[in-house]
């Protein structure tokens, strides 16, 4: 790799200095005691924030546009002008981090099918696209295509990527080398090697195979996470898990899977009866979630009228609220036993016409429910596709969830 231009050398650590000093506002602290108190189901108040940007559609007057050429220096960039804009016009309650993450290089965490598919884009800045996928599996032998990961660590890689992140932020960023993080969906991977309607006809029509692909791929992260575990490659404690705050105080430091959260979804099940998500999704991946420490649970899927098999997770602590759930059956469901993540719509912010007094409606309705049934909320403003090119769209709803919250 060639060597970093002092340019950019100058570029990347005129960035930190200003992530540092944001770091260390006495806000960033109260910021994660905050999400500690909620995460306990101790809330001191609703907590919120928007992740999950139309980045595209951001840039103001620059401030987003990349200036450096070494490829390294180039996302580490991207990441620190993301944060400073993020404290500049997206204000939430997520906290600025004084350390910046190195990624360990680890290798064979895939499950080994490769997506078939074509995309249509409609904004070709944008990196949402239209997709349509190729079914891969239609028959009982089609399971073998999954295969056992064999995890790796490219300690050399590894060494370079620290050198370099040494070299950029010493004295400025505390530097930490990050194992992986848990996502372990088997839904989401299905979805993509199936598409959605075909595994979901599958899931009547060939039930075996269904089942066989499901234990095959939950067999298949159960030894990666041994593997993963026996090389110390477990991330640090978490600080976000799934676009929220993670900060708590029961789960131990040691790079171990017991010691961590990890998120749980089947979005493409969402319409399917309770007996059906109990019998493909809860019950095949239960030795999942016993191994974490917590979980969180949930994503664009409406899990009201499912709490009752949702409830055999014993570890769970946070809910997913999707915007096509409803929010008074969950809340009432729900009763202050696990936190009611909020997932406010979208769409809201992609009118024609922003307006304002829908989006304090529908913030102040879920805020007062969950007050009325004793619930700890967060409002999670993601999945958001477009502005519709202004950015202030986001900054006002960040400026009424603060109003709302702290209201």
């Amino acid at each position: 790799m060639k060597a970093i231009p002092q340019s950019d050398k100058f570029i990347i650590q005129e960035l930190a200095k200003q992530v540092a000093e944001l770091a260390h506002a006495p806000i960033m602290e109260e910021y994660k005691r905050l999400w500690r108190c909620l995460n306990a189901l101790k809330p001191e108040r609703p907590m919120f924030t928007a992740d999950q940007i139309c980045w595209n559609e951001m840039n103001v007057n620059g401030e987003l546009t990349l200036l450096t050429q070494h490829p390294d220096c180039r996302s580490y960039e991207q990441e620190l002008r993301r944060v400073i804009y993020r404290r500049k016009y997206i204000p939430d309650d997520m906290p600025v981090e004084s350390f910046i993450c190195v990624q360990k290089a680890i290798h064979g965490t895939g499950l080994g099918v490769e997506i078939k598919l074509n995309t249509l884009a409609t904004d070709e800045s944008s990196d949402v696209l239209s997709q349509h996928y190729e079914n891969q599996f239609k028959s009982m032998e089609d399971i073998e295509k999954v295969k056992m990961p064999t995890v790796s660590h490219d300690k050399t890689e590894t060494a370079r990527r620290m050198e370099v992140a040494r070299e950029l932020f010493d004295g400025i960023l505390g530097i930490r080398e990050e194992g992986y993080r848990p996502y372990l969906s088997v839904w989401d991977p299905i979805s993509t090697w199936m598409g959605v309607e075909e595994a979901l006809y599958a899931m009547m029509d060939e039930p075996d195979m269904m089942h066989a692909l499901v234990n095959r791929m939950v067999a298949a992260y159960l030894s990666m996470l041994d593997q993963l575990e026996a090389q110390n490659l477990i991330c640090e404690p978490q600080y976000e898990i799934h676009c929220t705050g993670a900060y708590c105080d029961e789960l131990a430091p040691e790079p171990k899977t017991k010691n961590r959260w990890m998120f749980g979804l089947a979005q493409m099940l969402g319409t399917v009866s309770p007996e059906m998500y109990n019998e493909f999704e809860l019950v095949p991946c239960m030795p999942i979630f016993e191994r974490f420490g917590l979980v969180y649970y949930g994503c664009c899927e409406p899990l009201d009228g499912k709490i009752d098999i949702i409830s055999k997770i014993e570890n769970i602590r946070k809910l997913s609220v999707s915007p096509w759930a409803n929010q008074e059956q969950l809340a009432g469901e729900m009763t202050g036993k696990w936190v009611f993540s909020r997932k406010p719509n979208p769409a809201y912010l992609a009118t024609d016409k922003f307006d304002e007094d829908i989006i304090r409606k529908d913030l102040t309705y879920t805020r007062d429910i969950c007050k009325k049934n004793g619930n700890p909320l967060e409002l999670i403003q993601k999945d958001i596709s477009t502005v519709k090119y202004q950015p202030k769209r986001l900054w006002d709803w960040v400026r009424i969830a603060r109003e709302v919250v702290e209201g």
